[in-house]
């Protein structure tokens, strides 16, 4: 019987065996079953089951698992995905068992956790280049379930795999505003590649509105409610290690344009219709403008009539008007998706204006230089016809009467240079338009303009630096602004910062207290470092500033000291007798240097005035004389060190005596002198020598040469017999030097030579012991008269002459032989 029946049903009546197959009943469902014995005498008491039993197939190990599939492999591990056995054996799959075999061994081995349900498993902690084959089988409660079939043989490396990407969309997307689109598709790659997407070359964000999804394998950019800037080329990027792969779409989000850009102008006025004219929607909705819709109503009523549908020009014609009516106009733009908001025209009335146009507004100048000035207008109401010229008068404000700047014709521009005005002058301005009916009404005077250049902000101070610093001051220097802006600088201000510190303080609060390009700083606290900056002012305001380039830290300097030399402290330095010498040199150093002068290493002399200044000093003597020349040495020192400088000074005088004057060669008119120069030239190039000569009964002297530049001359034209004095003097640029004189009168007489040999000797008597000689007189007397002749006597083949006696005449008688 069911378990939930009462009733008892027969199976069978005839079985002799002790077990029977029961059929025909439902799986799932609960059963009794009950047994009774029979023979012939009859039926015995049943015996029942305990309990109920389900029937159901009988319960084996399960199949083995299918699909067993490698789904990643690392260097170090290696991830596997299988399904569910067929059949489970009739009992729940309690576990998995996942094994593996290095290739190369006999054994697998067990590698999954205990009671791991899941059908997927990473197996790490491998080593990389090993090989292996995996199996994976199924337990139950009866118990495990045969292996699957194994895997092929798995090698443990980083697979690569460039990327594919495999897109949904076309290079183009239109998209209408207000829906929502998708950027869609699938990507492969190992390793797993990066996904990015990209907006016209920036990276697409997510919001509200945009949303980025990726899986494994396929990637989506999905935008809700797009809106026009939504529109743009958009990338997607996938990129790994072996490479990228980008697809393109273009979206363009698509709307009704913009309304048309007023105001609507009115290019034309007349009774029975009007020409107007706009400007196109800034914004056409993603597509061409294919239409404007004009209409035109009577300001009065509200009824909107149709004037054109059908036209893509930005100007058109209003016809059918009634002289007298105000009109106004609106005008749609029309695109594949729709019609734009109208633009609607101010209200006009339709009858004929052909007047003078009216007069302009009050015109503005700008650009005013010394001699010209820019006048600019508004275009006035034309007065139903087209202006073709506009007249610019010119007024000197004190003046009454206006003068026309040009007579060329000035159209369509609205504004004009006028040239030709007087620097200085104040001027006044006004235009008037002119069409073919007439010249209209001049506008109202411009305000008053003075004819001078203007006046902009000047450039930065050039090259500001610290040039002094103490322990609590420093004391900055710069130049004027290369452009002081066409003003006059008023003045500079400086200021200071801190270093760290962020607000810069001002060092003097006006311009014009500091007028010079130098100022100091005071107040600054010792060993703090400092920023500097300096700023011209003129009456266009503050320059940008200039910047000291480095920070100076405030404390005393000590500098060596340092000499810049005045041009009078050149190596050589002239200077005439009897002028002042001045030698001088500006002095740098901190603290500031000693100095002392010297000449050739002594003292310089007493009458030379000595001066020391702040910044210099200078050596003076008055009155020089030749002793003043020299080498003067000027020598400055402090803590950080000397410095020395020499000026060789030539005092330029009248040159020197000449030295050793010589007479010599002296004739009865004659006599030849030489000398040698001056020891002291006076500084300058002996130009002559001045020769003169005096009779010692004389008392004046008479000039024999005065232009020799030859340190000798022959005086000439002597008296013979009388004593001379001779002298001789140099002269250069500055004059005639002193004279140097001979020391003893010279006599001008010629000099005396010995005689002539006698002539004619021979002997007129000979006896034993003595010969008679006789002999004429010489030729020559040597210049005087003959005293006597010496005779001499030698032994035939001796060498020495043997003296006998001085004789008055001409014969002799020589004894003793």
């Amino acid at each position: 019987r069911e378990s939930d029946h009462r009733a008892w049903t027969p199976v069978s009546y005839t079985v002799t065996r002790q077990n029977a197959t029961v059929q025909g009943l439902t799986e799932g469902k609960a059963y009794f079953f009950r047994i009774a014995a029979e023979n012939i005498i009859g039926m015995g008491p049943f015996t029942e089951t305990t309990k109920e039993l389900v029937i159901r197939d009988p319960i084996t190990v399960p199949d083995r698992p299918e699909d067993l599939e490698v789904k990643a492999v690392t260097k170090n591990s290696v991830t596997l995905t299988w399904n569910p056995p067929k059949y489970n054996g009739g009992s729940d799959i309690t576990m998995y068992v996942l094994e593996s075999r290095l290739i190369g061994k006999e054994k697998f081995h067990k590698v999954t956790k205990e009671k791991m349900l899941d059908r997927k498993y990473t197996i790490e902690g491998l080593k990389e280049g090993d090989t292996y084959e995996y199996r994976v089988s199924a337990c139950n409660i009866v118990g495990q379930g045969k292996p699957s079939f194994c895997t092929k043989p798995i090698t443990c490396k980083d697979e690569i795999a460039p990327p594919t990407l495999d897109l949904d969309f076309r290079d183009k997307l239109i998209v209408r505003v207000g829906e929502a689109f998708s950027l869609t598709g699938r990507y492969s790659g190992k390793p797993a590649p990066k996904v990015t997407w990209l907006k016209d070359d920036i990276v697409v964000k997510e919001n509200d509105r945009t949303k980025i999804k990726t899986t494994p394998t396929t990637l989506c950019l999905g935008v809700l409610k797009s809106v026009r800037e939504d529109s743009g080329k958009y990338c997607v990027t996938v990129e790994n290690s072996t490479g990228s792969r980008k697809g393109f779409c273009q979206v363009n989000v698509v709307d009704r344009p913009s309304p048309p850009v007023g105001p609507v102008i009115f290019d034309e006025v007349h009774k029975d219709h009007m020409v107007v004219s706009w400007k196109p929607p800034l914004d056409d909705g993603g597509s061409e403008i294919t239409n404007y819709i004009i209409e035109k109503k009577d300001a009065h009523r509200d009824l909107w009539m149709p004037v054109t549908s059908a036209t893509v020009k930005t100007t058109c014609k209003i016809p059918k008007l009634l002289e007298g009516r105000e009109y106004q106009i609106r005008i749609y733009a029309e695109n594949l998706y729709g019609i734009s908001d109208p633009l609607i025209s101010d209200e006009m009335k339709a009858k004929d204006r052909f007047r003078v146009p009216d007069a302009p507004e009050q015109p503005i100048i700008k650009d005013v230089t010394k001699d010209s000035a820019v006048v600019v207008w508004n275009k006035p109401y034309d007065g139903g016809k087209p202006i073709t010229n506009y007249i610019i008068e010119k007024k000197e404000t004190m003046a009454t009467r206006w003068v026309r700047v040009t007579k060329d014709p000035i159209f369509p521009s609205t504004q004009f240079k006028v040239p030709d005005l007087l620097e200085g002058c104040q001027y006044e301005f006004r235009v008037s338009a002119e069409n073919e009916i007439g010249v209209g009404d001049p506008s109202p005077p411009s305000k008053p303009i003075f004819a001078r250049d203007p006046i902009a902000k000047p450039s930065p101070p050039v090259n500001p630096e610290a040039v002094d610093k103490t322990k609590n001051s420093v004391d900055l220097s710069w130049q004027p602004p290369r452009h002081d802006g066409n003003g006059k600088i008023i003045g500079y201000l400086v200021e200071y910062q801190k270093v760290g510190d962020e607000d810069w303080k001002k060092a003097n609060l006006t311009a014009d207290s500091c007028p010079e390009t130098k100022y100091k700083v005071t107040g600054l606290t010792e060993g703090l470092t400092y920023k500097f900056r300096v700023k011209a002012v003129n009456a266009a305001g503050e320059s940008e500033p200039a910047y000291v380039p480095d920070p100076v830290e405030v404390k005393d300097r000590l500098e060596p000291p340092e000499l810049i030399l005045d041009a009078n402290m050149a190596r050589e330095q002239h200077v005439k007798a009897g002028d002042t010498l001045r030698l001088s040199a500006v002095i740098k150093g901190v603290p500031f240097p000693k100095v002392s002068w010297k000449k050739e290493d002594h003292e310089v002399s007493p009458k030379a005035d000595i001066e020391v200044t702040g910044v210099g000093s200078k050596l003076e003597i008055r009155n020089t004389v030749h002793e003043d020349g020299g080498i003067y040495s000027l020598t400055v020192e402090n803590p950080a060190g000397s410095k020395t400088v020499s000026v060789k000074v030539v005092v330029l005088d009248k040159p020197g005596p000449p030295r050793n004057l010589q007479v010599s060669e002296v004739r009865s008119d004659s006599c030849y002198l030489t000398w040698m120069e001056p020891e002291d030239d006076g500084g300058s190039v002996i130009t002559n020598y001045v020769v003169e000569r005096k009779d010692v009964a004389s008392a004046q002297w008479v000039a024999i040469s005065s232009s020799s530049k030859k340190r000798s001359h022959m005086a000439k034209y002597l008296m013979e017999g009388t004593q001379y004095l001779f002298r001789v003097a140099a002269e250069n640029q500055f004059g005639r030097g002193p004279y140097v004189e001979t020391l003893k009168p010279i006599k001008a007489i010629d000099p005396l030579h010995p005689p002539g040999p006698p002539k004619n000797l021979h002997h007129v008597d000979v006896d034993k012991t003595e010969v008679s000689l006789v002999w004429n007189r010489p030729d020559r007397d040597g210049g005087a008269e003959i005293t006597g002749y010496l005779v001499e006597y030698q032994e035939d083949g001796a060498d020495e002459w043997t003296k006998f006696q001085t004789v008055p005449m001409l014969d002799c008688v020589v004894t003793g032989l």
